[in-house]
């Protein structure tokens, strides 16, 4: 059984840069959309930015133009490139796989604390 894993959170600064992974484990998929969303503590899961396999990207407002997301190789799927964290940012952070078969599969999520 497929299972992702992401890596990279931890504490950070404000202002800061972060580099998010997620690795496939068990076997091999076919994406259709990939993406990485988050869970803040209080609210409610939120996507924070996707890419599909013709490359076509979708990021939250509020991580516009500080985000970037990229697929990745054959270790890594997907990698999420957050620059200017702010504490707004602190939350945990799933991957998520949309796969051409029809599943969907969520890592356990990696937390990310961006401090003052």
């Amino acid at each position: 059984q497929v299972q992702l894993e992401e890596s990279g959170g931890g504490l950070v600064q404000a202002g800061g840069p972060l580099r998010l992974s997620c690795a496939a484990s068990g076997g091999t998929i076919s994406i259709n959309v990939i993406g990485w969303y988050r869970r803040a503590p209080g609210k409610q899961r939120e996507l924070v930015a996707a890419i599909s396999n013709g490359g076509v990207t979708n990021y939250a407002d509020s991580v516009k133009g500080r985000a970037t997301i990229s697929m990745g190789n054959v270790k890594d799927l997907v990698f999420l490139q957050m620059n200017s964290l702010k504490p707004e940012d602190t939350a945990v952070y799933y991957c998520a796989a949309f796969t051409t078969d029809g599943r969907e599969l969520w890592g356990q999520g990696t937390q990310v604390t961006v401090s003052s």
